[in-house]
């Protein structure tokens, strides 16, 4: 069985996808916005997305973006869209593969099947992270982070905010990349959402805000991984 993420504004589209995907026994999630899309990739993780681009706020290539910075979950483009153009610039982007409306339902669950064996066939062994004579290791791989042996819990966002720093360790990563990347092109000015996972790492590394090791905040411009001499 396999998690799919339709992201798709017509509910029709999603009902129909839906029912002929779990007669194939997967799992599915739905999402009819950036938004929702954004929520439910907070809290699953999805074997392949299917991803419509006509959303109700905003374009869903901005979603495909978002993603390629951080995962290599398999993206299908579903779109009205049919110049070559368009399709070039997507598969550019990252998409997977491209179809276009209306399509064929087998022809849809052929080309899930194929992400999903390329899936499997593809997955690389990401390097892991170590710092601190090994003390501190992050595993791309797995999400996994260890300090001292013992292993810690992140949140999604807060993984993807300490494994920004540690693929930069001594380099300053400016607040608005990290907004961008993590929550998306219309969070660059939430500078709030990025303080609370910073505080929440910090806690979790037993860092201290006030006399930092680990995490250098840059106030107004951004964050370090302090490098130790």
């Amino acid at each position: 069985m396999a998690i799919i993420m339709i992201v798709d504004d017509e509910l029709a589209i999603r009902r129909f996808l839906r029912i002929s995907l779990q007669s194939e026994g997967h799992k599915v999630i739905e999402a009819s916005s950036l938004a929702q899309a954004r929520e439910q990739l907070d809290s699953h993780t999805p074997d392949v997305i299917v991803l419509d681009l006509g959303l109700p706020d905003g374009d869903g290539s901005d979603l495909l973006l978002e993603i390629r910075q951080l995962y290599t979950w398999p993206v299908i483009v579903l779109s009205v869209r049919e110049n070559e153009s368009e399709k070039v610039r997507l598969l550019d982007a990252g998409a997977n593969d491209y179809l276009t409306k209306p399509f064929g339902i087998q022809e849809f669950i052929a080309r899930i099947n194929v992400l999903l064996r390329n899936s499997v066939a593809s997955v690389a062994v990401q390097p892991m992270l170590h710092f601190l004579n090994n003390q501190l290791v992050l595993d791309p791989s797995t999400h996994q982070l260890t300090l001292n042996n013992q292993q810690i819990s992140l949140s999604k966002k807060e993984y993807a905010f300490l494994y920004e720093l540690l693929k930069h360790p001594g380099k300053v990563i400016i607040q608005s990349q990290l907004l961008r990347q993590i929550w998306g092109p219309t969070h660059i000015d939430d500078n709030h959402y990025l303080r609370i996972v910073v505080a929440n790492v910090r806690r979790k590394l037993g860092d201290d805000a006030q006399h930092p090791k680990l995490i250098e905040t840059l106030p107004g411009i951004g964050y370090r991984f302090i490098v130790p001499e």
